[in-house]
């Protein structure tokens, strides 16, 4: 079966290049393989590391406690200021 590709142009700093070279040489690869196996095992090492939107907002809100924001003074704020822009106070 065959494989669609798309060729694409990227500019690469000479050391890259050289890496990318060796790298297809002791792999017996063309560079393109080995960019597509670079691509792949970073995406998969990032799927492992990165998690969802509900881990973002775990980790948002340990790193806030952490660094001793009052969360519920902080949310009281906001209503305040949510209050009085619709009030149409001026100081808002």
């Amino acid at each position: 079966m065959a494989t669609t590709t798309i060729k694409s142009t990227y500019s690469l700093d000479v050391e890259s290049v050289r890496t990318l070279e060796a790298l297809a040489s002791r792999w017996r690869v063309s560079k393109s393989e080995v960019l597509r196996r670079a691509i792949r095992a970073v995406a998969a090492e990032e799927a492992d590391t990165v998690g969802g939107p509900l881990d973002a907002l775990q980790r948002l809100q340990a790193s806030v406690r952490d660094e001793g924001v009052d969360l519920d003074r902080w949310a009281e704020d906001v209503r305040s200021e949510r209050r009085a822009t619709r009030a149409g106070d001026p100081r808002a």
